[in-house]
């Protein structure tokens, strides 16, 4: 297995770790937020922004649960400055008041991390009628960003620091539906797959961060935005794979020691992005493994993102 341990260019591979591709990072003076921030990759990727000295704010959902990590975080590093706050990304509702009470708060904006997911569930409508998937991994994730966009923009003007906006996405972008993203479909429920709804859910990541770039570069704002793959990692979010239970449960178990990326390699791809200084300037992306990587022809369609935009604009209003 020796050749998958191989670094590519950034010098990194898919063993690297988030402390490894971080190290000697100074983040102190950055506020970052992070969904999705209790547990799996989400709370890896707040503990090391926390340890190279972000004052990290994550998004939860379950607030019990978000308490617990920041006590843990804080345990472990005493120094770290985080807090969890209560944000449902299927709720447009929680988005905005996630947005509106951070904002009011005064704190400046460096870096969001758009990492909060579902994956391959049975179909759902969300609180305000939409796909679930769609809603979760997209629409909440693309209002977050449009409410706290300003915010960035004053931040990265006033302190003449580069702000990042990382949308984790996944290789599963690559089975979504034939047209890519389905407008005219999105609550279909009889011609639903949870796999493909998946797939559509993180095209949408790319084609969001894609789009965002575009209109960013055109507005000349020291922003950028880039999205990635962390690799296949066994968390919980594979819970839905396999309704009901079966022998492929226990297999793909097994399996997942020699093939699925433990959390902490998890989680390094989405702090590469989040602070490597390699990465400064670099805008409208796709990376996997801490390296620039390829996405599909319907990842690089401009006028699907764009197409995109206008619908999520419109959803959201």
């Amino acid at each position: 297995m020796w050749f998958f341990r191989r670094p590519g260019p950034s010098g990194f591979s898919q063993y690297s770790t988030a402390e490894q591709v971080t190290h000697g990072i100074d983040a102190s003076g950055l506020t970052a937020i992070v969904t999705g921030g209790s547990s799996g990759i989400g709370r890896e990727t707040a503990r090391v922004l926390a340890l190279r000295g972000a004052h990290v704010v994550m998004g939860v959902r379950n607030m019990a649960a978000g308490k617990q990590v920041q006590e843990a975080i804080v345990n472990e590093i005493p120094t770290a400055k985080v807090e969890a706050r209560e944000l449902d990304l299927s709720s447009l509702a929680s988005v905005k008041k996630f947005a509106s009470d951070f904002n009011s708060s005064g704190q400046s904006l460096n870096l969001l991390i758009n990492n909060a997911g579902i994956m391959m569930t049975p179909f759902m409508l969300s609180k305000d009628n939409i796909e679930l998937q769609f809603a979760t991994n997209h629409l909440g994730h693309f209002l977050l960003t449009h409410l706290l966009l300003d915010n960035m923009k004053k931040t990265a003007r006033k302190s003449k620091k580069e702000g990042r906006i990382v949308n984790v996405s996944s290789e599963a972008h690559r089975i979504t539906y034939p047209e890519g993203i389905r407008f005219d479909k999105i609550n279909d429920e009889k011609q639903y797959s949870k796999y493909q709804a998946y797939g559509q859910s993180k095209l949408s990541n790319i084609l969001h961060a894609n789009e965002l770039t575009r209109q960013l570069k055109e507005e000349g704002v020291e922003i950028t935005a880039n999205s990635l793959h962390p690799g296949v990692i066994s968390t919980n979010l594979f819970r839905h794979i396999f309704t009901p239970p079966s022998f492929a449960e226990g297999f793909v178990s097994k399996l997942s020691s020699v093939l699925m990326k433990n959390v902490e390699q998890g989680a390094a791809t989405t702090c590469y992005v989040a602070l490597h200084p390699a990465v400064k300037g670099v805008s409208g992306e796709y990376f996997s493994d801490s390296n620039l990587a390829k996405t599909t022809e319907q990842g690089k369609d401009m006028d699907l993102a764009k197409r995109l935009w206008d619908f999520s604009m419109n959803l959201i209003k």
